[in-house]
């Protein structure tokens, strides 16, 4: 494989970088531009909230930041590797190193037990101790007696809390979510909040959502607002 360029951390090391990101794609109506010179830096351990109008291209922007699709120009950056230069066994790997994911849908593998499903991430990368992982990241959600259930078996709230003790389970260094309360009632809802925001501190992970819930936007560091494919404000949250 070719190399890669990299760029230097200092102390306070930036995560997550984009520069000059857009996104245009073509409809039977012709061009459509999604993302516009979309620029932004994440810290390390910080947690960052991306808000905006359904169609205002948060969710395009999470997808390219996390390596899942590739922009018209610009380029992003994990943890100092510019995935834009890589071809897409590079940037799996990548992936599969630094990135956790929690979906809306909770993406759970249908013929794996909650147990299984969690391991899968540290299996991957030949963990020894990938089974140990994955029941203490399960007593941690409160789904230890689930270990041996299918995700048919279980609620939705018992699925998202799987999928994120898979996230955490993958040892990464930046987790990324797409509306991770976003099919849940608003109680369970309250609860994966605060199950997310603990189990973040933990494990000082980099934090990037998507997300319309307001409660969940309000606990991060600060939010990154975007509309019609640009970003029109990122104040700290106080």
């Amino acid at each position: 494989m070719s190399e890669v360029p990299v760029i230097e951390n200092s102390a306070n090391e930036v995560m997550v970088k984009a520069v000059d990101l857009c996104k245009v794609v073509s409809t039977s109506e012709g061009q459509l531009t999604i993302l516009k010179g979309i620029n932004l830096e994440i810290k390390k351990s910080e947690s960052v909230a991306i808000v905006g109008a359904s169609g205002s291209g948060k969710t395009t922007v999470l997808s390219l930041l996390a390596g899942l699709d590739n922009p018209t120009q610009g380029e992003i950056f994990l943890g100092g590797d510019e995935i834009t230069a890589m071809d897409e066994e590079q940037r799996a790997h990548t992936r599969g190193d630094k990135v956790g994911f929690v979906f809306q849908t909770f993406q759970l593998l249908s013929s794996l037990t909650a147990l299984e499903n969690v391991m899968l991430p540290a299996e991957l990368k030949k963990d020894s101790e990938a089974e140990q992982k994955a029941l203490r990241l399960l007593q941690r959600v409160g789904l230890d007696h689930r270990s041996h259930h299918y995700p048919r078996q279980l609620s939705g709230g018992e699925q998202q809390r799987v999928a994120i003790a898979r996230a955490f389970a993958s040892s990464a260094s930046i987790l990324f979510a797409d509306e991770p309360t976003g099919n849940l009632d608003s109680k369970t809802g309250a609860k994966i909040i605060d199950l997310i925001f603990e189990l973040n501190a933990e494990f000082g992970t980099t934090l990037v959502l998507v997300t319309h819930d307001s409660r969940l936007a309000d606990r991060c560091d600060r939010a990154i607002h975007i509309a019609s494919g640009v970003i029109v404000t990122g104040e700290e949250i106080e």
